[in-house]
């Protein structure tokens, strides 16, 4: 046989390329890999928000992170009245306080809490929808 009759023979097609192109053993198909300094959204966000920033407190010059001149702006606007302002920042601090707080994680609750937390909402919800059907267990 002739090399032209070895090459018909072989599989080629999707997925099957001919031998002669394929990767030799031990050989990556991308050898120099990721280029480096490439980051992805989430790291450019947290590398831009712990940038120090020039902030103005009670005539005071400082310098901090901008997340926390972010937070402490928001929290002015909540505090002098803006509800939109209020309605971001509260649950941000129910999240901050629940896990800061000592001995508050969901696994540290008894059954007998669960059920009672589960009463509650079942009847704050109750209240929502206009039912009144309020039956002690």
């Amino acid at each position: 046989m002739s090399d032209n009759d070895d090459r018909s023979l072989e599989d080629v097609g999707y997925g099957k390329p001919p031998k002669h192109t394929r990767f030799r053993k031990g050989t990556s198909g991308n050898p120099r890999g990721r280029t480096k300094g490439i980051s992805n959204w989430a790291t450019i966000l947290k590398r831009t928000l712990q940038e120090k920033t020039i902030i103005n407190d009670k005539g005071v010059r400082k310098t901090v992170p901008k997340i926390e001149a972010i937070f402490k702006r928001l929290g002015d606007k909540a505090a002098s009245g803006d509800l939109q302002a209020a309605r971001q920042v509260t649950p941000l601090y129910i999240t901050a306080e629940a896990e800061t707080a000592p001995g508050l994680n969901k696994s540290s609750f008894s059954d007998t809490d669960k059920k009672i937390m589960k009463r509650l909402l079942e009847r704050l919800l109750n209240l929502k929808t206009g039912r009144t059907n309020d039956n002690n267990d």
